[in-house]
């Protein structure tokens, strides 16, 4: 388990689509990066700050932000939480 500092919120992004509707393999250099995701863990906090986000919330987020990491083979996305965009419901 890890847990983010401050303001910081992991993200799971949602796989990436691999063909078209039509069924078209789109290579890789070609694939659109993800700006959606359900979140993993959230950071406390800052001083007189509250995190609006919290774990299982499914979001949207700006398209190249964050530092991706590996945990445990898996890729997740480390962001401020003013990255995020907004909470889907």
């Amino acid at each position: 388990m890890i847990k983010p500092l401050n303001d910081l919120v992991i993200i799971d992004p949602f796989p990436v689509e691999n063909k078209t509707s039509s069924g078209i393999i789109i290579p890789d250099i070609a694939k659109e990066k993800q700006q959606e995701g359900i979140v993993y863990a959230v950071g406390p906090g800052k001083k007189n700050y509250n995190m609006t986000v919290k774990k299982g919330d499914k979001v949207l987020y700006v398209k190249y932000s964050g530092t991706e990491l590996k945990i445990n083979d898996k890729k997740y996305i480390i962001m401020h939480e003013n990255d995020i965009l907004a909470i889907i419901k």
